[in-house]
């Protein structure tokens, strides 16, 4: 029997290193008020011992939002979880699918796939935390994944699932560790979804989200009718507002946020986050492409980032720029 949830897993948007900050995440809760979004993978030996405060604070629309963690450390991952719970974190998730060297050198990522019971004793570890522990991993690795890749896949879960993980949100690519870098294994090794559909139909009563490729509302229907969710990255990042069209489409059908009035919450967002000293090109650069897609789009994005640099500019160059799309969106 699956065991039942509180957060809604149907859409999520992927953890994504340098870009699934608070401030994305603000406008993408703008976007959609049900989808589950996920931080940047944050090193947990960086909370425990760093500053928690900038890493973890999160505006409280942005719920339900889950924290992903890096690392390897079963006492370091329960502190940094803990902490994380205390700020308010609705999931934690360890990053066992991410393939780059840096990641790797700290003995986390894709290569903990190949040391499951590890993985199983920091599972264990975050739970005393009090909220879901979730684990984002890939369908196998290489080298270390073996011959047969779905054995290997299926040693994993039964190794780990034990612990007290009952979701995985699996990328269905492997993760070559040598010779790709991050941007090719999320290109070239295949999607394999028929993998994780065996998954499904080997371990139903797990959650099973699926990850990769994942671009159109037609592409998450399908993938709907086979998975407990699905899981989007960098089609949420080139177009945001996407995330409006999936809420319309499995959430609320009378849901259709203009974007003019996006970017006027968000303006207020960014002034509040300016006066705490955050950089006003980070809060700016999120909004590049809220218009993709529609005509003057690369307009709008010019006209704001021409003006990022300025001492002078504000958040309140947002609102002069909708000038160029105002009535783009109505013709739309």
């Amino acid at each position: 029997m699956k065991t039942q949830s509180t957060i809604d897993r149907r859409i999520c948007v992927a953890p994504m290193m340098d870009y699934t900050d608070r401030h994305f995440r603000f406008l993408l809760r703008l976007l959609s008020p049900s989808a589950l979004l996920y931080s940047e993978m944050i090193n947990a030996h960086a909370i425990v011992k760093g500053d928690a405060e900038r890493l973890l604070a999160f505006d409280p629309s942005e719920h339900p939002v889950a924290l992903q963690l890096g690392g390897s450390d079963p006492a370091t991952l329960a502190n940094a979880a803990s902490i994380g719970v205390a700020f308010g974190y609705d999931e934690i998730n360890l990053n066992c699918g991410c393939p780059s060297d840096r990641v790797q050198s700290g003995r986390f990522g894709a290569c903990l796939m190949g040391e499951p019971q590890r993985v199983a004793e920091c599972v264990s570890a975050m739970r005393g935390a009090g909220v879901p522990v979730t684990v984002k991993c890939r369908i196998g690795i290489e080298p270390g994944g073996g011959d047969d890749d779905f054995d290997f896949l299926c040693r994993f879960i039964e190794t780990v699932s034990p612990a007290g993980c009952d979701v995985f949100v699996v990328h269905a690519r492997k993760a070559i560790l040598t010779g790709l870098s991050p941007k090719q294994n999320r290109e070239i090794p295949p999607l394999r979804y028929d993998v994780v559909e065996r998954l499904v139909a080997a371990y139903p009563q797990l959650t099973l989200i699926a990850n990769g490729g994942l671009h159109s509302v037609a592409d998450v229907g399908s993938c709907l009718e086979r998975f407990d969710g699905a899981m989007l990255g960098r089609e949420i990042c080139q177009n945001p507002y996407r995330l409006a069209e999936l809420h319309r489409a499995f959430y609320d059908p009378e849901w259709q946020p203009s974007r003019e009035d996006v970017v006027k919450r968000y303006v207020d967002y960014a002034h509040e986050r300016l006066a705490e000293g955050a950089r006003l090109s980070q809060l700016l650069r999120h909004m590049l492409s809220l218009f993709n897609g529609l005509p003057r789009a690369r307009s709008w994005r010019r006209f704001i980032a021409e003006r990022a640099g300025l001492a002078t500019t504000t958040p309140d160059v947002l609102l002069d720029s909708l000038r160029i799309v105002s009535r783009v969106e109505i013709a739309a």
